[in-house]
């Protein structure tokens, strides 16, 4: 079973995952980056996704070894930029930022990196990612150069999210941005649920257990979690199990 058809197994029954988001800039080196890798897991995380914003060390290559050395869930990559695809993962995002209006992001990276998949032949996702936040800046809204989505507006998210599906993409990842102060709120993520029959996979501003949860309960498929782990690596033993998350329906509470 490939990635995408996995990742639509466990939406269609119910099955939560969670993934642990690697930034190569904000990682421990040495042993303490094996530490880490093994505390992962060791821990309910299901999936690693590998990605950044800037990349300034140049070690995706030497993260991917170890990872895929150390930790039997999926490993997928989560591209700031066409030179973060690397072989040796399972899948790789094909990010479409819909929330925004940068034609690089929407089409430009795509061209760059398109020849380079390819070649490689890892297995890639068709993926609608929309940014939703009030503030402040996130890291991942500066380097798209892309407002977005208020949330206060479920409603356009709701569009872009049903507007996405229709062009094709096979994923909806809906992200608050690195750093941001608050995940996504819960009524957006019910509502794109409602509204998709694409997986949804949330991130962004989910720093303890109830609020990966609750964003399960609402309705995400694949709660990503960056910051948190990156802030306190030491110690995963917070982390839900989304093997013992058991879903009442309660999505529509929030639409």
């Amino acid at each position: 079973m490939t990635w995408l058809e996995q990742l639509q197994s466990d939406s269609l029954n119910g099955t939560k995952r969670l993934a642990a988001l690697l930034d190569p800039d904000d990682l421990p080196s040495g042993r303490a980056w094996y530490a880490l890798i093994d505390r992962i897991e060791a821990s309910p995380v299901t999936d690693i996704f590998i990605g950044g914003s800037l990349l300034i060390r140049n070690n995706v290559s030497d993260m991917m070894q170890s990872i895929r050395e150390r930790f039997s869930g999926k490993i997928t990559i989560f591209p700031g930029s066409p030179d973060q695809v690397i072989s040796g993962a399972d899948a790789v995002l094909f990010l479409s930022v819909i929330s925004g209006r940068n034609p690089d992001l929407l089409i430009g990276r795509h061209v760059e990196s398109a020849m380079r998949i390819r070649r490689l032949r890892i297995e890639t996702i068709p993926t609608g990612y929309l940014l939703i936040g009030d503030g402040p800046l996130t890291t991942a809204a500066y380097m798209s150069q892309s407002m977005p989505i208020p949330s206060a507006k479920p409603e356009i998210a709701v569009a872009t999210a049903v507007a996405g599906e229709m062009l094709g993409l096979r994923v909806m990842f809906v992200d608050a941005g690195s750093g941001a102060s608050q995940p996504v709120p819960l009524k957006a993520i019910a509502s794109i649920r409602n509204q998709t029959t694409c997986p949804l996979i949330v991130g962004g501003g989910l720093n303890d257990a109830p609020s990966i949860e609750a964003a399960w309960q609402a309705g995400a498929d694949l709660v990503v979690i960056g910051s948190a782990i990156e802030n306190k690596p030491e110690d995963l033993n917070w982390l839900p199990n989304p093997a013992a998350f058991q879903s009442r329906g309660l999505a529509d509470t929030w639409s």
